[in-house]
């Protein structure tokens, strides 16, 4: 039994990983990340990304596996579209950080992190039903899921730390204001567009 558990909290973990890196999670993050100019605060922002997801999820999967209920299908498809309300707004506001730091006025400078942990909580709330069905089918008591979204929430911080790590790297790289400018805005136009089509393929 414990070699079983230990097979499906790993499976778990790696699929956490990948499902970090997707594309709607990767684009949101990066309009967050892409206003920060310092490597600490870019990765910590992929951390409250997936502290925020992971808490979500929990509450949302624990309640699903006590009651032994599902995820109502309407419900999803309306967390869907709201992910891709956020990715159109997250994207236009990146667009506009950028255009007030070119024309040199003073920027929003608090904290990204509880931007950060909202996001990755409407991820998870979209993203539950799957998970919830998954950790139904693969474990027995209601610990053991509770255990299984932990380390999948794991596996979510360390995509996600990993990719926002890699991600503040070209700003380290180059001190040119255009280049951060252009960056910044390229990344809420792909935000913008991105949205625009995850809300018209799930609807």
């Amino acid at each position: 039994m414990v070699s079983s558990l230990t097979s499906v909290l790993l499976v778990g973990l790696i699929l956490g990983i990948k499902h970090a890196i997707e594309p709607d999670h990767v684009i949101a993050v990066s309009t967050v990340a892409s206003n920060t100019k310092k490597w600490w605060r870019s990765s910590f922002a992929g951390i409250f990304w997936g502290i925020g997801h992971t808490a979500t999820l929990f509450i949302v999967g624990i309640m699903v596996i006590a009651l032994k209920g599902t995820i109502p299908e309407g419900w999803s498809l309306w967390m869907e579209v709201i992910v891709g309300v956020m990715l159109v707004y997250l994207g236009f506001k990146s667009m506009i950080v950028a255009r007030k730091e070119k024309v040199g006025q003073v920027n929003d400078k608090r904290s990204p992190y509880l931007k950060s942990v909202v996001i990755g909580s409407i991820h998870g709330l979209a993203g539950s039903g799957a998970l919830v069905l998954l950790t139904i089918s693969s474990v027995d008591h209601i610990w053991e899921g509770a255990l299984y979204i932990l380390v999948f929430g794991l596996g979510t911080v360390i995509g996600m730390l990993f990719f926002t790590t890699v991600l503040a790297i070209p700003f380290l790289l180059s001190k040119s204001k255009s280049f951060h400018y252009n960056l910044t805005r390229f990344a809420g136009l792909v935000s913008v567009l991105f949205g625009v089509y995850y809300m018209y393929s799930v609807w």
